[in-house]
């Protein structure tokens, strides 16, 4: 929660989700989706950078995506389980697992 905080007080980021995404060695590690405010230009290395400042390198995202929506459960929160479920539907990997064979 911290690290999505961080991610929204940037002034050309909307909302932003962060969830842990399987890793074969870590187990899990941090992937941030990012919805951008209209017009806003900002880049993944942006986001890494503002997050370093507060929070140690193995905190960091391994890979931060810019989406059109983040799912809202019934309640209006962020829905992370619809969020991990979307990323294993769509086959995603985490960049430092695109040439790892499994």
């Amino acid at each position: 929660m911290d690290l999505e905080n961080e991610i929204d007080s940037h002034d050309g980021v909307l909302k932003a989700c962060v969830v842990g995404h399987p890793h074969p060695k870590w187990d899990e590690r941090p992937v941030a989706l990012v919805v951008l405010k209209p017009g806003a230009n900002v880049t993944a290395e942006q986001v890494n950078a503002r997050c370093a400042k507060h929070f140690a390198r193995w905190q960091l995202p391994d890979d931060v995506l810019f989406v059109g929506s983040i799912p809202q459960n019934s309640t209006g929160k962020m829905d992370q389980r619809a969020v991990r479920e979307r990323l294993k539907s769509e086959g995603y990997r985490l960049p430092d697992q695109l040439t790892t064979e499994n």
